[in-house]
């Protein structure tokens, strides 16, 4: 049997004490984890982080009545119990995995906090004999579902005009992370990769030796764009993010766009391999022309017109090479 979850309690064996525990627990917990989301967000979402101060502070005077409680019971020693040593009992995802995640994200999860929490008070007080112990657990389930729909509509908490600017700002900063490094990578792992990778296949006519030109090709591409992004610029001046974020982006997605018409050459056929690889090429100059129109505001013909234009003179350009 697993140590890790052989040594849990199960919910129906805790004593009332141990439950008054773990209310008081798990609120230090979600109030630390508020605050986390309210420091993340203050810089860029102020009318958002003071929401998650406020429900912070929320969860602070929830801890304080259940302390009080457990007093008036069973004395000032509380027993050390949490989360995790309760089988089936609600996880928290680490903060880590939220915290740079965008606006919408973080929402949700401080919505399924509150539910979370108040399906543990409700079936708390469910299983408690004292009448005071009932009355308080039922009251903070309450507190928790009102937290949760306030949580899920932090929207109506903030002005509309407060709340479009939020939006905006984080789009901005989504398109500026991850979008602009990424579609960078891509159309130049897509498009400069074509000419080595073709000039090979039409002067050797060899799928195997081709593949592994355009493996080393996109490969090296996308590990010399994502050490330029991220050395380009911190992201303190000119507000990007992340360098490490925006040089994975960039570098993934060069590596990627390389790959994309490399990989049909692992078929033995050379032209069966080479139809193929045309048609990725073209697959992929297409979705770049898509993104630039969808995140970039580019016209989706102007921008058609660039990269796919661009793309197969590239193209020709590696064939008539290979060819000679």
């Amino acid at each position: 049997m697993l140590t890790g979850f052989s040594n849990r309690r199960r919910f129906k064996d805790l004593s009332e004490q141990e439950v008054l525990a773990l209310a008081i627990s798990s609120e230090e917990d979600d109030a630390r984890i508020y605050r986390t989301y309210a420091d993340r967000l203050r810089a860029e979402f102020p009318a958002s982080a003071a929401i998650f101060d406020g429900m912070a502070l929320e969860e602070d005077g929830h801890r304080r009545q259940l302390i009080d409680l457990h007093q008036r019971r069973f004395g000032e020693t509380i027993p050390l119990i949490r989360r995790e040593h309760v089988a089936g009992f609600y996880a928290r995802r680490p903060v880590w995995l939220v915290e740079n995640l965008g606006l919408d994200r973080i929402r949700d999860e401080a919505r399924q906090m509150e539910r979370d929490a108040q399906r543990f008070y409700e079936t708390a007080a469910a299983a408690s004999s004292d009448a005071a112990t009932r009355q308080l657990l039922g009251d903070l389930a309450a507190a928790e579902a009102g937290h949760s729909e306030l949580a899920g509509d932090l929207v109506e908490q903030v002005s509309p005009d407060v709340d479009a600017e939020e939006k905006d700002a984080a789009h901005r900063q989504f398109v500026l992370t991850w979008v602009q490094p990424g579609l960078a990578g891509l159309m130049d792992g897509s498009v400069s990769t074509l000419a080595p990778i073709f000039a090979t296949a039409f002067a050797t006519h060899d799928t195997w030796t081709t593949f592994l030109v355009g493996l080393a090709a996109s490969v090296g591409a996308g590990i010399s764009m994502g050490f330029t992004e991220a050395a380009s610029d911190d992201g303190q001046i000119s507000g990007r993010g992340s360098p490490v974020k925006r040089g994975f982006a960039s570098g993934i997605m060069t590596t990627l766009g390389g790959l994309g018409h490399a990989l049909p050459y692992l078929i033995t056929d050379f032209w069966t391999a080479t139809v193929l690889a045309i048609a990725i090429v073209f697959v992929e100059l297409w979705a770049i022309a898509w993104i630039q129109n969808r995140y970039m505001q580019t016209p989706f013909m102007r921008a058609a017109f660039q990269v796919v234009v661009g793309g197969a003179l590239v193209l020709a350009v590696g064939v008539l090479i290979g060819s000679g």
